[in-house]
C-alpha cells in the first residue's frame, strides 16, 4: 500500500526544508498532523513521505528509506493484495496480530510486539488480514529499497520483547543480523526503543550516513524540538541523533547508509 502525505516543516520556512533548530543539529520534520491520513470502514492509514508530489524533498524518502506508514486495521479486514517489488518492508504490530499469506505457500500470524522482515520481489503477492474478530490491529512498516536486485523472496519473524527494548536503542533488522536481529539486504540499521521520562539514548552517525526518526508513542525533545506521537524526522550531515524522553516514549530509528544510486544484481 503506497500512498499520499502533505509534507510539514520546522522552522517556519518553504515547505520540506532542512533548517537549524538549535544545538548544531539540522533536521527536516513531518509532524504527524501533516501526514496523509486515509481513512475508510475498515482501514486507517497515514503515510510519511509522498511519492506522488515531485516537487517534495522528501518525496521518494529518504535515502534508501521508501515508506514509513502506520496503520490501524479493523476486525477481520484485509489489507489490499500488493506486488513485490524490489523492496524490503519491515512490518511491526504494536497491538493485536495479522495473519499473512504470499504467492509462494507461506502463510503465518505477526502477533503483537513481533517485527518481520519480508523481501519482496519476483512479482511476489502478498496479502495481510487482523486476525482478531474483535479487536483493531495497530502496526507500523518500514520499506526499504535494497542494495541488490532480484532478490529471491523471502520472510523472517522475530519478537523483541519489552525489556530488550526498554531504556535503550535495540536494533530489530540489520545487514548482518547482529546480536540476533532480522537480516536486510541494505546498509541500514533499524531500532526500536521504549524509553522512561528524563531517559537520554544518542545513536552516533558516522560520515555519510543519516537517520529517519518516528515517535510511535508519547513525547521526545530532539535539540531544541519537541517531538509527540506520529512525529518523525530526518537527521542528515550530523555526527549523532540525541535525543530525550519527556514522558513514556516509544521510537523507531532508522540508521541510513548512503544512498545506491543504483541496485546490482544478485550475484551467484
Amino acid at each position: 500500500m503506497k500512498g499520499f502525505i502533505h509534507s510539514a516543516t520546522y522552522p517556519t520556512g518553504p515547505p520540506e526544508t532542512q533548517g537549524d533548530v538549535g544545538n548544531g543539529t539540522t533536521i527536516t520534520l513531518r509532524r504527524a498532523g501533516e501526514r496523509h491520513h486515509d481513512k475508510s470502514r475498515t482501514l486507517e492509514a497515514w503515510l510519511t513521505f509522498d511519492p506522488q508530489d515531485p516537487a517534495g524533498l522528501l518525496a521518494a524518502g529518504l535515502g534508501n528509506l521508501e515508506l514509513l506508514s502506520e496503520c490501524r486495521l479493523a476486525p477481520g479486514a484485509g489489507v489490499p493484495r500488493t506486488s513485490g517489488h524490489d523492496t524490503e518492508i519491515l512490518t511491526y504490530v504494536r497491538e493485536g496480530a495479522l495473519t499473512y499469506e504470499n504467492s509462494l505457500g507461506g502463510s503465518g500470524v505477526v502477533q503483537a510486539g513481533e517485527f518481520q522482515r519480508v523481501t519482496a520481489g519476483h512479482g511476489l503477492r502478498r496479502s495481510q488480514t487482523n486476525a482478531s474478530r474483535t479487536d483493531w490491529a495497530h502496526f507500523f512498516q518500514i520499506w526499504l529499497r535494497p542494495s541488490e536486485v532480484d532478490l529471491d523472496p523471502g520472510h523472517e519473524q522475530k519478537r523483541f520483547t519489552a525489556a530488550q527494548r526498554r531504556g535503550g536503542l535495540c536494533v530489530v533488522a540489520s545487514p548482518d543480523a547482529r546480536r540476533g536481529s532480522l537480516r536486510i539486504h541494505q546498509d541500514a540499521l533499524i531500532y526500536s526503543a521504549l524509553l522512561n521520562p528524563g531517559q537520554h539514548v544518542v545513536r552516533e552517525l558516522s560520515q555519510g550516513r543519516s537517520a529517519w526518526l518516528h515517535v510511535v508513542q508519547g513525547e521526545v525533545t530532539l535539540g531544541d524540538v519537541v517531538l509527540c506521537t506520529g512525529d518523525g524526522a530526518g537527521v542528515t550531515a550530523e555526527r549523532a541523533v540525541s535525543l530525550t524522553a519527556r514522558e513514556e516514549s516509544e521510537i523507531l530509528l532508522v540508521d541510513l547508509g548512503q544512498p545506491t544510486p543504483k541496485p546490482v544484481a544478485k550475484s551467484g
